[in-house]
């Protein structure tokens, strides 16, 4: 893969890959599959009148997606065995050669360290819709999953050592550890990376990643972070969040950063909507929130650092209740 980049998710974009919630994931949503699909349709109707969306949906369940979308403009749904919803991580990594041809990763998936079982239709999908999108695909020899890493599409990774360095994603192609030094060889040849910003970990209830970096980061343009701040001096995410916009500031980034990490409840569990774990499609910014009174500063300022794009807030709640938000549960295809 020498010669392949990862481009910016602001970039222009083909499509939007989403995942139907599925049946067969009881340990995420419990007996809330449902309400996690409502979620799903409005991410889903977010992101399509501005871009074509497909979703893939599990084998069995397409009469009940298609009575939610099928009359949705812009919206294909595809029916493929799959085991969950978190596209971001399982699907596709479009990637774009020295002459601009476009062509997919299938980087190893083993359901963030064997979190939940089974994955083995997760660990295929890239493969299966990369066909579908007729590009052609390689298979990379080591685990990675997309929301582990943040791209600029100018050759900066930012990504976490607590996650990609955890030995539940597995040894290298070589058998050794998973070191940072051998990670970030890995990286240059998989993503293009000419700088890798090693963070020290996402947010601290994220025990179901191992701390994915978009959970914490966004990079909106190259040059900028947009960093998720935490404003309670007495929660481990504010001590980790002044460590992250050190190690940012440490290689030149400007960091603007959202101080607030809002906290709600959802089917009688507290959970966190960090607003960073937003996704940017073509001419739209799509950000979880969850009606606290930081929202509307939240939105302005993520207005601010995506010029030219609409900023749609959705419920983020549901999103965290299953472990993700809007960004985990969407993967772009870069255009052509």
């Amino acid at each position: 893969m020498s010669g392949t980049r990862m481009p910016a998710e602001t970039d222009r974009h083909e499509r939007t890959l989403v995942a139907w919630p599925t049946g067969r994931r009881r340990p995420f949503w419990e007996d809330h599959v449902e309400e996690a699909r409502d979620a799903w349709a409005e991410l889903v109707r977010a992101v399509a009148p501005h871009e074509p969306v497909t979703v893939v949906v599990d084998v069995g369940e397409l009469a009940g997606a298609t009575a939610r979308l099928g009359a949705e403009p812009n919206v294909e749904l595809v029916e493929e065995p799959i085991d969950d919803c978190w596209i971001r991580d399982s699907g596709p990594v479009v990637v774009r050669g020295a002459d601009g041809v476009r062509s997919a990763v299938q980087f190893g998936f083993n359901a963030w360290g064997g979190l939940v079982e089974p994955w083995d239709r997760d660990a295929t999908i890239a493969t299966r819709l990369a066909g579908h999108l007729n590009l052609a695909v390689t298979t990379a020899p080591f685990v990675l999953e997309g929301g582990a890493v943040a791209v600029d599409g100018r050759g900066l990774v930012v990504t976490t050592e607590r996650c990609l360095l955890h030995p539940n994603r597995g040894p290298l192609p070589d058998g050794s550890p998973r070191t940072r030094e051998a990670i970030e060889v890995l990286l240059v040849e998989w993503l293009g990376a000419e700088q890798v910003v090693w963070l020290r970990d996402g947010l601290a209830d994220d025990t179901d990643t191992d701390g994915h970096v978009d959970n914490v980061v966004a990079l909106p343009r190259p040059g900028t972070a947009l960093l998720q701040g935490c404003d309670d001096p007495g929660d481990p995410d504010a001590a980790t969040a002044a460590d992250n916009r050190s190690r940012l500031t440490d290689v030149g980034l400007e960091v603007v950063e959202l101080p607030v990490l809002p906290r709600t409840e959802r089917f009688g569990r507290v959970v966190e909507v960090p607003y960073v774990n937003l996704y940017a499609a073509n001419g739209v910014v799509v950000v979880p929130v969850t009606g606290h009174e930081a929202d509307a500063d939240a939105l302005d300022v993520i207005a601010g650092c995506y010029p030219g794009r609409a900023v749609v807030p959705i419920d983020g709640a549901t999103f965290a209740f299953g472990g993700g938000g809007p960004h985990c549960a969407t993967q772009q295809v870069p255009a052509a």
